[in-house]
């Protein structure tokens, strides 16, 4: 995927971020922890080199939601913005809702399939994963 330069910002606008690809991992997450942390049913994520995420304005709220995994989020708003886990320490996923115009990144296919909630049905055609690719 190109090095597109892409801004982002939370609900309630005090954070303000952007992020640059090579963007990777484009997905749908189904996981419990993903859905409890976003409020939602799935999260669509892409993935940036650290180095091409910054803050343009305010500051991420950081909480360990696991062992190895940490969650970014605005603290006044709570949106939940970015993603980092320790094995994959190239990568920083971003929820894609939170960019301004993410229509060149469309998931391209589905995570943690096996966590989905019995009532969501995965109709696209993309690939599913019970868990993680590869």
């Amino acid at each position: 995927m190109a090095s597109v330069m892409h801004a982002g910002r939370c609900l309630c606008g005090d954070l303000r971020f952007e992020a640059q690809g090579p963007w990777r991992n484009l997905c749908f997450c189904h996981c419990e922890s993903c859905r409890l942390a976003a409020g939602g049913p799935f999260v669509a994520w892409g993935s940036v080199d650290p180095g091409g995420f910054h803050l343009v304005q305010g500051e991420l709220s950081i909480v360990r939601s696991s062992k190895d995994v940490e969650r970014g989020f605005c603290g006044r708003c709570g949106t939940a913005v970015t993603y980092a886990h320790a094995n994959r320490p190239g990568d920083v996923d971003i929820t894609l809702a939170t960019l301004e115009d993410s229509s060149d990144l469309a998931p391209q296919f589905h995570i943690w399939v096996q966590d989905k909630l019995p009532w969501v049905q995965i109709l696209d055609g993309l690939p599913k994963y019970d868990s993680v690719p590869g």
